[in-house]
């Protein structure tokens, strides 16, 4: 999961360079920890994304 987060926020600070490298290190930690749910989201599955809105909005 390390490997996969790290590259990751290297995308995400290459692609939004205005991100801080603590923003992006937090991002690329939660994509990679949800990788699941964000493949079913990626494969036409937008809804899946409900499932993250929901713990979210519980915390």
């Amino acid at each position: 999961m390390l490997e996969l987060a790290e590259l990751l926020a290297e995308v995400l600070k290459k692609a939004v360079p205005s991100l801080s490298e603590q923003q992006v290190e937090d991002a690329g930690i939660y994509m990679a920890k949800n990788r699941d749910v964000f493949a079913k989201a990626f494969k036409s599955q937008p809804d899946a994304l409900s499932e993250l809105l929901a713990e979210t909005a519980s915390e």
